[in-house]
């Protein structure tokens, strides 16, 4: 088992995307050897780390990435959870998910690596409404994104018959500087005194610092007691919606507005949007799916990883949105 990272041939899939890179960074600084899986030959945004072209969705041009290699983080993967109506997030969920990770599996077996990291997603389990759900939760995904995940997760876990260790981590929202997605869109929005002032639902939503997942990453990589795990990696916080929009307001000291959008106008016009989607072919800009994102509740607990590798996340949503509304204002 790896003691510590240093000196480590390590190779990242995704370590040019928002969390890659901060997981680059941080190997760097750890004196690892860090190898970065590149569909183009673009800098990984860490200093001392090799570029390699390869592409997940194209399982022959893996062959030999993970020789020499003694740890591979897999962050790579199709970026988009919610599935388009044309239809074609399933087959490149699949393609991507399933078969690139089927893939980067046989070559890490074949190679004789070590230990092998899986970012995955809670949406491999679903979404428990009003229920906080653990690793134990029975796993019901509802869309090709999440379904995905979970086959590549068992995948993963299959593969320590092979004499590989794996640990697989179930990440909610991933925020922090640099994100994209909807926060930051959110942000944008507001700023521009376009985003409507919703109800307060009551609604919970799990989340977690970029700067977290990759403490959680560094010690799972380390530990032999994660071996053979899953670890959902929150900050331990649940955040409603309108939570999230004053603290948007103060840090843009904007004033909250005092008046709220009924719920059923919101719905009404979350059906509309299904059926424009429904007849263009793409997806409006408020439809039932954008609308349980928005209203509905979606919590899960990291205790198992706090109690088995002294997991601490040291970053909240509050102090994050600070930097990203600063990050906002500087660039516009």
């Amino acid at each position: 088992m790896i003691g510590d990272l240093q000196r480590q041939s390590v190779l990242v899939t995704g370590g040019t995307g928002f969390i890659g890179r901060r997981l680059v960074d941080a190997l760097v600084r750890e004196g690892a050897d860090v190898t970065v899986l590149s569909r183009h030959a673009a800098p990984a945004g860490g200093q001392g780390c090799k570029v390699i072209t390869g592409d997940l969705a194209c399982p022959a041009t893996l062959e030999g990435i993970c020789q020499g290699m003694n740890i591979v983080f897999h962050l790579g993967g199709y970026a988009h959870a919610i599935d388009q109506p044309d239809g074609k997030s399933e087959k490149i969920n699949r393609q991507v998910t399933v078969d690139g990770t089927r893939a980067l599996l046989e070559q890490s077996i074949k190679a004789g690596v070590r230990r092998f990291l899986f970012f995955s997603s809670v949406k491999a389990m679903g979404e428990g409404g009003d229920v906080c759900l653990g690793e134990t939760a029975e796993c019901r995904p509802v869309t090709s994104y999440g379904k995905t995940k979970l086959e590549a997760e068992t995948l993963v876990l299959d593969a320590s018959r092979h004499g590989l260790s794996t640990t697989v981590f179930r990440l909610p929202m991933v925020y922090g500087s640099g994100c994209k997605g909807n926060l930051p869109r959110m942000i944008q929005a507001v700023a521009r005194g376009r985003f409507p002032p919703l109800p307060d639902t009551g609604n919970r939503r799990s989340m977690v610092d970029v700067r977290d997942v990759v403490q959680a990453a560094l010690l799972a990589a380390t530990n032999p007691l994660a071996v053979g795990k899953i670890y959902i990696v929150t900050d331990d916080q649940a955040y409603s919606t309108r939570q999230i929009y004053k603290c948007i307001c103060e840090e843009l000291k904007r004033p909250v507005p005092r008046w709220t959008i009924p719920l059923f106008l919101l719905r009404f016009a979350a059906r509309v949007g299904d059926a424009v989607g429904y007849l263009s072919g793409r997806r409006f800009v408020i439809d039932t799916d954008a609308l349980d994102k928005l209203t509905g509740s979606a919590s899960y607990r990291s205790d198992k990883i706090r109690r088995e590798l002294n997991y601490r996340p040291a970053y909240t949503l509050k102090r994050s949105l600070s930097e990203m509304v600063a990050e906002f204002k500087k660039i516009g």
